[in-house]
């Protein structure tokens, strides 16, 4: 709104007034100077007081995001983690089928077998748009955030702790540990049962001679 000339030749007067009764009055002068700076500090703390009510009410609203999206994400990932005795399932079947006497010589047997093959494949690929892969553990170095050892076999020609054996897979959902590589582990041979190896080599062989 555009200020009339009345209206400033008004506020002039005001403080023409105001001047002549601080010069008057000094001490008039410091309580209005008081009563301003008053003023100021409350509007200071009024804004502050604000600010940090906006700032808490954002980090209120971040918390409920994440805890929105942790839930959700918790919910898929135990969803996941039980649907993977799907597949588990289907391995065991296939594998029952193949060491089945009875079904090795039936000639539908390898069409059977691709059927069943066509669906894990379409329940893998399902995983993997959601985020699930397997653990590829064979010939890498036990790592127990991955892997859970079962148990160690011997195996001089490996170095001791490498995965030889997967007894059943693991899966990671988004960069998460969904389930643990359940494995076998190379150990090597101690040197007292290598001495015992050699010596019932040597034994052997005297008993031949005889």
């Amino acid at each position: 709104m555009m200020t009339t000339p009345d209206k400033k030749n008004e506020d002039k007067s005001k403080s023409e007034v105001k001047d002549k009764i601080h010069k008057l009055d000094p001490e008039k002068k410091d309580i209005d100077n008081n009563k301003e700076q008053k003023i100021e500090d409350k509007l200071k703390i009024v804004e502050d007081k604000l600010l940090r009510t906006m700032a808490e009410m954002e980090n209120q609203r971040r918390r409920f995001e994440k805890e929105t999206k942790e839930a959700f994400e918790f919910g898929g990932f135990n969803f996941a983690k039980e649907s993977l005795s799907l597949l588990d399932n289907i391995d065991r079947a296939v594998n029952s089928f193949k060491s089945d006497a009875t079904l090795k010589n039936n000639k539908d047997l390898d069409k059977f077998l691709e059927g069943i093959e066509v669906v894990k494949k379409d329940l893998v690929s399902i995983f993997k748009k959601n985020g699930i892969d397997s653990i590829e553990c064979l010939n890498k170095k036990f790592d127990p955030n991955f892997h859970q050892a079962m148990l160690e076999i011997e195996d001089n020609t490996k170095q001791s702790g490498i995965v030889i054996q997967e007894i059943q897979k693991g899966y990671m959902m988004n960069n998460r540990l969904l389930r643990p590589s359940l494995v076998g582990v190379s150990k090597k041979k101690d040197e007292g049962d290598k001495k015992n190896e050699v010596n019932d080599k040597k034994a052997e062989k005297i008993d031949t001679k005889k």
